[in-house]
């Protein structure tokens, strides 16, 4: 009697410390056992709302034990088709067939993003009332996808299913690209010849010192905000074009100038310039925000901000040329997400890619994301240098690890460079890094509910509609944590009671995931009290 007493005693207190530690949430879990032949026999019993400690309380936030963070994202490009589609004019179905080729290869491999340009040259990858289809799409301007489709809501929904941010990559003022073919009767270069100017090249720009330029690339954007279910805006280098496009004789916009001089303008030409960019920068990222503030928006400018900063570096001066304060951006946090283009590897000492890193950190003041783009090319002279810049970036970058592979071809392509990424740094999947700053809203934890046979531990999300993505964390005995992230349309996972080690399965661990990438509080089950409790 004593002996039965004592046993008692020690479980009543396992189980309050069980439930203190395990259950903060106060949504049930039912816990079933499945009989190993059938689903039919299962049994399930609830778990009550515990008594909880007066350490941990209802509002007491649970870390996951593990950090499993990091932005690992592909730029998809459309201009010129280098990447999608593979030639302009495909029917309908082998471009739904491509964009899913490569959204499955993303996941697969352990990405968790896609940049997709949508606007190559003032014209639209999905369907617009403010310009016309693009050729890149097409192979005529103005002309509609046939069977019709609107690639972009195509494109996101994919994305979402297999847990992959949509990244809508724009370009605010390029008006005809050279490999564009005839310009169309519906592109700006000929609704609205005075907004644009043509360049040495061939190319066509729109001037960045129009205010109807302005508007116009505003309403553009705003448009998809407001239209599409994005999860990011995203601009790259070009703002005003690079001097060789016009023979190196400066950018045609006299009449602008003068026209702003005229007004009681005062700032020399290249500070005008700067404005302008700068004044659309903080505009867009405004405006976003107003319409959507989960919708992040982010910039990709050219990797060096001038010669000399830091000390070793040697390159074009973008402030000068593109007129482009590019630090200025990242130092007033105008932007959540920073992908410098750090196109060079680690050892080329006048670009060098940790050098520019760390000094690109050192300016990031307000704390925002710091992605750098990198060129997947370099692992073809020296392999292994991109899966060391991933881990180079790591250890700049603790807190908000993450890159930009420019760009999907050379992934798909590469054998060699897929493996070094997959059985390296990309061994398993990762979340994108939340932005605190975005929303301060942190999601429930799933409801969930656990069945078990004589072989696995099953566990079915029953409230997968009210987050983006979820996370199972598992330990077995004798062994660390591990995870596996699941996306919408996975309710279910599975997993075995024993592992390939004849070690036992002894705790599960549940979290959401949010559109920001914020994780609810973690959720812990004790396997073996379970267990008890069931028997």
């Amino acid at each position: 009697m004593i002996q039965s007493l004592k046993y008692y005693k020690l479980l009543s207190l396992v189980l309050l410390v069980f439930f203190a530690y395990s259950c903060k949430s106060t949504k049930n879990v039912s816990v079933a056992e499945k009989q190993p032949d059938t689903i039919d026999t299962l049994v399930q019993k609830e778990i009550d709302e515990p008594e909880v400690s007066e350490e941990i309380t209802e509002n007491t936030f649970i870390q996951p034990p593990l950090e499993i963070a990091e932005f690992r994202a592909a730029w998809i490009a459309t201009v010129a088709n280098i990447n999608w589609p593979s030639k302009a004019g495909l029917p309908t179905a082998v471009q739904k067939n491509e964009a899913l080729e490569m959204l499955d290869f993303l996941e697969e491999n352990n990405f968790n993003a896609v940049i997709l340009q949508v606007r190559p040259q003032a014209d639209a990858l999905y369907q617009s009332e403010l310009e016309p289809w693009s050729y890149f799409l097409t192979g005529k301007s103005g002309k509609a996808p046939e069977p019709f489709y609107d690639p972009l809501e195509f494109w996101i929904e994919q994305a979402h299913l297999r847990g992959l941010e949509l990244h809508v990559w724009l370009n605010p003022y390029r008006a005809h690209h050279t490999t564009g073919k005839e310009i169309g009767e519906k592109s700006i270069v000929k609704t609205n010849p005075e907004l644009v100017m043509e360049l040495k090249n061939g190319m066509w720009w729109m001037d960045p010192g129009s205010e109807k330029v302005q508007e116009h690339s505003a309403a553009v954007v705003m448009d998809i905000v407001e239209r599409y279910d994005i999860d990011a805006v995203h601009f790259d280098d070009y703002f005003y074009p690079y001097a060789s496009y016009n023979g190196k004789s400066g950018f045609p916009d006299d009449v602008s100038y003068q026209k702003y001089q005229s007004s009681g303008g005062k700032l020399s030409r290249a500070d005008w310039r700067r404005k302008n960019v700068n004044d659309f920068i903080e505009r867009i990222a405004a405006e976003i925000k107003a319409e959507k503030s989960f919708v992040k928006f982010g910039i990709s400018p050219f990797g060096i901000w001038r010669p000399g900063f830091p000390a070793s570096i040697k390159g074009m001066d973008q402030y000068e040329e593109l007129y482009a304060d590019a630090k200025l951006w990242l130092n007033k946090g105008w932007i959540d997400y920073f992908t410098p283009q750090l196109y060079w590897p680690t050892a080329k000492v006048g670009q060098s890619f940790p050098v520019l890193l760390g000094w690109w950190e050192s300016e990031n003041v307000v704390g925002r994301h710091l992605w750098p783009g990198i060129n997947l090319a370099l692992d073809e002279e020296t392999p292994g240098e991109i899966a060391s810049q991933i881990m180079i970036s790591r250890g700049i970058l603790p807190d908000s690890p993450g890159v930009v592979h420019w760009n999907i071809g050379p992934l798909m392509k590469s054998e060699k460079l897929r493996n070094s990424l997959k059985n390296g740094p990309y061994q398993q999947n990762a979340l994108v890094p939340a932005s605190p700053w975005l929303s301060s809203e942190i999601p429930e934890i799933p409801q969930i509910e656990l069945a078990k046979t004589a072989s696995e531990y099953t566990i079915k999300n029953s409230s997968l509609d009210e987050h983006f993505r979820w996370v199972v964390y598992y330990q077995y005995e004798n062994s660390s944590w591990n995870y596996k992230i699941l996306n919408q349309e996975q309710d279910l996972h599975s997993l075995p009671i024993q592992n390939k080690d004849n070690s036992k399965l002894i705790k599960i661990g549940i979290t959401a995931v949010d559109r920001t990438g914020a994780q609810s509080s973690f959720q812990q089950y004790d396997l073996q009290i379970l267990d008890l409790i069931k028997s």
